[in-house]
């Protein structure tokens, strides 16, 4: 796989190191001389210096034949101006933006990047898998589909301990996509039982994880619910500039 990486800053750097080990080949692009240099120093003369919103400088790296571009400079607006020309150019290549301010994701998104990187929501997300209290932990949202994927544990009051999945009534728009039992996977069949200590993890919609939740949980307490990160119901309703500075 041919990557090309735009902004050499401590992500880019060590993306294009990590990629390197695994194999692949590897371009990357810096417009700041000092940060071109040393990086040279460090990795050979994979680093070129330039500008990556620059339509001669992606040609001229080879962009025709790359197969992922990634977008990993300090700026939002820089990152979606380089994924948008780098699409006009080779409009087949997946596109890759880093995200550093959370309210600029939805902008990222409706303009078509293939994949927008959002640092401080993967942590969030981490942090409420590994540290959660709760019953139901949010694993990823699903955007396109408008589904969330969950972790649910069944406990000793869940209604369904002890019942074969066939005769549970499962919310709307609900799957099961995997059980975790004794640390082994389990496949959700039908005839497949659940039991207390189960761990489900399942594929719904938001409206409807309360009611799965009180599903295999039992008892609803709401003070332990939360639902997956979400940028977009959480931003501001006055946008002011189309993109903010962290």
């Amino acid at each position: 796989m041919y990557l090309l990486i735009v902004g050499c800053g401590k992500v880019g750097f060590y993306l294009c190191k990590d990629m390197l080990a695994r194999g692949h080949e590897v371009s990357v692009i810096e417009k700041r001389p000092d940060k071109c240099k040393e990086a040279q120093d460090q990795v050979g003369n994979i680093v070129f210096e330039g500008d990556g919103c620059d339509p001669s400088v992606l040609e001229r790296l080879g962009i025709a034949r790359a197969d992922v571009m990634v977008a990993a400079t300090g700026h939002d607006e820089d990152n979606l101006v380089i994924c948008h020309v780098a699409k006009v150019l080779h409009p087949d290549l997946r596109t890759v933006g880093r995200v550093n301010n959370p309210k600029n994701e939805p902008i990222f998104r409706r303009l078509g990047l293939n994949a927008v990187v959002n640092s401080s929501q993967l942590l969030a997300h981490m942090i409420e898998h590994e540290f959660s209290t709760g019953d139901l932990v949010p694993l990823i949202s699903l955007r396109r589909g408008g589904m969330d994927m969950v972790e649910v544990t069944v406990s000793e009051s869940s209604p369904c301990a002890g019942r074969t999945i066939r005769d549970i009534q499962l919310p709307v728009s609900c799957t099961l996509v995997s059980i975790v039992r004794n640390g082994g996977v389990v496949a959700p069949r039908g005839e497949v039982e659940l039991n207390t200590g189960d761990e489900v993890i399942a594929v719904v919609r938001p409206e409807h994880e309360e009611e799965l939740r009180t599903l295999l949980v039992g008892e609803t307490r709401e003070a332990e619910i939360r639902g997956p990160v979400s940028v977009e119901n959480g931003r501001s309703r006055k946008m002011g500039k189309l993109f903010k500075r962290t």
